[in-house]
């Protein structure tokens, strides 16, 4: 069936990202697999390519793109290749809806352009020791000093992904104390210099999946964070955090789409290049209908992720709808990976062939943005359960 998502400019697009992958990620990623993050050499390459000012406006170094697509262009051809971009996903996807949606006019021109152009990158710190997915349970806090001029911020945070190369992190955390009757209240975002006094980064987590990603634990020992690097109001954060997620969580969905297709992708090539018993293996009844079963599969996810893109870009893409449609393709990628490993055999569990790393990789899809669980209390709740 035709796809209608992507017009000729997303198509264009789309070879400009795959050409630009195969010169510049294809041949190292490897590497940055073992050594656990991007150069940020790469990063710059990306900002001369105009990746991270899609959706940034004109008068900040942007294209001023307002649609979402072709960010979900980008995660389809890294996916396809069976590369990442690192941390830079959490730069344009997470960190940035808040930086335009909720940056002042001074903040947007002091950190946009570096933004554009991969001098200043940029990751998120919701996740604490202890909290996950409660993020009103944050106990990182912010005091402002006794003259008004800074926040004095205290506390730690884990699983932030571009935590070891940031320049900024926008860093969660209590600016008054929590109250029973509201527990997400008090909450605001700091955007964080990484080089002021009393941040650290403390261990590279060593991940069983999306290796090349750099992905860190922070602390903040009194850190003297400026009044005017508040992003947004303060005690509002939560409600912020709330807004961008339907975003982030469709992100995920493509990814977890773009991965099973790729998966099958693999395996098909595998099958017909790989011989037991004198046949190839794609020969073999089982062989057909494990990949038809996976192509249903991705056809449906395909359908689901690009619903909810147009949805997304008419401004109509709930916070269930977003749930729903993590929850559907994360569980149904996992599957899908799954079946494409046990047809490469025992080559399929060996980090040489990519679909070892489809397999890792989209493990924590079922975690992180919200895990499975959760998504299932949202959509139950939308139904009125």
């Amino acid at each position: 069936m035709r796809r209608t998502v992507f017009d000729e400019d997303h198509e264009a697009f789309r070879q400009t990202i795959r050409d630009f992958i195969q010169a510049e990620a294809v041949p190292h990623y490897q590497e940055w697999a073992e050594q656990g993050y991007v150069p940020r050499d790469f990063y710059k390459k990306l900002g001369e390519l105009g990746v991270f000012g899609i959706e940034v406006p004109e008068e900040y170094g942007g294209a001023g793109e307002k649609s979402f697509k072709f960010n979900a262009v980008i995660t389809e051809e890294c996916a396809r290749a069976g590369v990442s971009f690192g941390g830079s996903s959490v730069h344009t996807a997470l960190c940035l809806p808040y930086i335009l949606k909720y940056g002042n006019e001074e903040q947007k021109r002091r950190w946009l352009p570096s933004f554009v152009s991969g001098d200043m990158m940029t990751a998120i710190a919701m996740t604490e020791p202890g909290t996950g997915s409660d993020l009103a349970g944050m106990k990182t806090t912010a005091r402002l000093s006794s003259d008004g001029q800074h926040y004095v911020l205290n506390g730690a945070k884990t699983f932030i992904t571009g935590g070891v190369q940031a320049d900024r992190v926008l860093v969660c955390c209590r600016t008054s104390p929590p109250d029973p009757e509201d527990r997400r209240g008090g909450i605001s975002i700091l955007v964080v210099d990484a080089k002021s006094e009393g941040y650290a980064v403390g261990r590279k987590l060593d991940k069983l999946g999306l290796r090349a990603s750099d992905t860190a634990e922070l602390s903040f020992t009194d850190v003297k964070v400026p009044v005017e690097d508040m992003l947004g109001e303060p005690g509002k954060a939560f409600t912020y955090l709330t807004h961008n997620l339907p975003q982030e969580r469709l992100g995920i969905a493509i990814g977890a789409y773009a991965m099973s297709a790729a998966a099958v992708r693999f395996a098909h090539e595998y099958v017909n290049e790989r011989t037991v018993f004198g046949r190839e293996v794609a020969s073999f009844q089982n062989t057909k209908f494990v990949l038809a079963d996976c192509k249903a599969d991705v056809d449906a996810m395909q359908a689901v992720c690009d619903r909810a893109l147009e949805a997304l870009d008419a401004d109509e893409l709930t916070p269930a709808d977003a749930a729903s449609a993590k929850l559907f393709t994360t569980e149904l990628a996992a599957r899908v990976i799954d079946k494409c490993l046990q047809l490469h055999g025992g080559y399929g569990y060996m980090l040489e062939y990519p679909i070892a790393g489809l397999y890792a990789d989209t493990r924590v899809s079922r975690i992180y943005g919200g895990t499975s669980e959760v998504m299932r209390s949202i959509v139950a709740k939308s139904m009125g359960l």
